[in-house]
């Protein structure tokens, strides 16, 4: 199988960019709504992004890519019976899991394993796509196209990083800290705005129309699909060097600080721009947090909350029908009329 297109391959699209290494920095952050223009590179850049990180360490046979060191109950092979050992351990590729638009519940969560349940007459769990993607990403591609419910599923199991299900006289419990992309495009409906608001980061892709960076597209394509293993290798030491700048910010994320004159910038933005609740600026913290991060600093300054700013809040607006500038100018004026007022720094 050849190997995803690089993600430092990708040309320009640099807000998609930043927004999935800033998932894949801080999980916390609920996830990446990707809208646009088809062939915009959305599920490239999804694909590419699991190619940047480390590999996950579990054991042979594992389905639930449980950690060696704590592995679940829900598991029989890290869990095996009394006297036996489990399997030796294993690397792979961090899980990229593609949740298919006709999925249903029982696919997602699990379900019973009804051929052991009428051949031996024993209650076993079949898990599902969320187990799958535990430790990983789950891809949605038209997400605005799958059931409200199933959505709203995702995201509860997004945020509490637990999967439970109870059905046919089971009761199974297991991980699912996974990092939720959904990516659609909006002339074919818009989510629920409920549901809008539940992710942390939307980006909005367009058609490139820069001339330049249009043949760049397409020649980088043509290479990849002549001989993808010369293009990649080509591509390997940029993100090589990407990941291993994942890598540094994970490790420093905790580190980072956000100064209480910033804190109190974010709430008033969020006032001005009536967001409703407080994942707003929960958002925001956790966003400007992981983009410090990646550029290697362990405080945060408003720079780095004014540049994030537009993809964690203009989904989270109300609409208003006598503003037809857009979600994002009206973020921009605000941030504007915020510096104007008390002072840029």
């Amino acid at each position: 199988m050849a190997q995803p297109f690089p993600f430092a391959a990708i040309v320009a699209q640099e807000d998609m960019k930043k927004a999935l290494l800033m998932a894949a920095v801080e999980p916390l952050l609920g996830g990446v709504l990707i809208f646009g223009d088809r062939g915009t590179g959305k599920s490239t850049a999804v694909r590419a992004l699991t190619e940047l990180l480390p590999p996950i360490e579990t054991r042979v046979g594992c389905r639930y890519n449980c950690l060696p060191a704590e592995p679940q109950s829900a598991c029989p092979v890290c869990n095996p019976a009394t006297g036996q050992k489990p399997p030796p351990l294993v690397k792979h590729r961090a899980p990229m899991i593609d949740l298919p638009l006709g999925a249903t519940e029982d696919r997602v969560c699990g379900s019973l394993d009804i051929e052991k349940a009428l051949v031996a007459g024993e209650k076993h769990f079949e898990p599902g796509l969320l187990a799958a993607a535990n430790r990983g990403f789950l891809y949605i591609d038209e997400i605005n196209l799958l059931e409200d419910h199933l959505v709203d599923l995702l995201l509860d199991a997004a945020a509490s990083g637990v999967n439970v299900v109870e059905r046919e006289g089971l009761s199974i419990r297991h991980s699912a800290r996974f990092v939720l992309v959904g990516s659609g495009n909006p002339e074919e409906g818009d989510l629920r705005p409920q549901l809008l608001d539940r992710f942390g980061l939307s980006v909005e892709v367009r058609t490139i129309e820069d001339l330049e960076q249009r043949i760049d597209v397409i020649r980088r394509r043509d290479a990849y699909e002549t001989d993808p293993a010369a293009f990649c290798a080509l591509w390997a030491k940029r993100d090589a060097a990407i990941g291993r700048h994942v890598v540094s910010a994970r490790k420093i994320l905790r580190q980072v600080e956000i100064p209480d004159h910033v804190v109190m910038r974010m709430s008033q933005l969020c006032l001005r721009l009536g967001i409703d609740g407080m994942r707003g600026e929960l958002t925001l913290m956790r966003a400007s947090r992981a983009a410090a991060a990646l550029a290697g600093r362990k405080l945060v300054t408003w720079d780095d909350v004014s540049d994030i700013a537009p993809m964690v809040l203009c989904h989270r607006l109300r609409r208003d029908p006598l503003d037809d500038a857009g979600s994002t100018p009206r973020v921009e004026r605000a941030l504007a009329t915020l510096d104007a007022g008390l002072g840029h720094g």
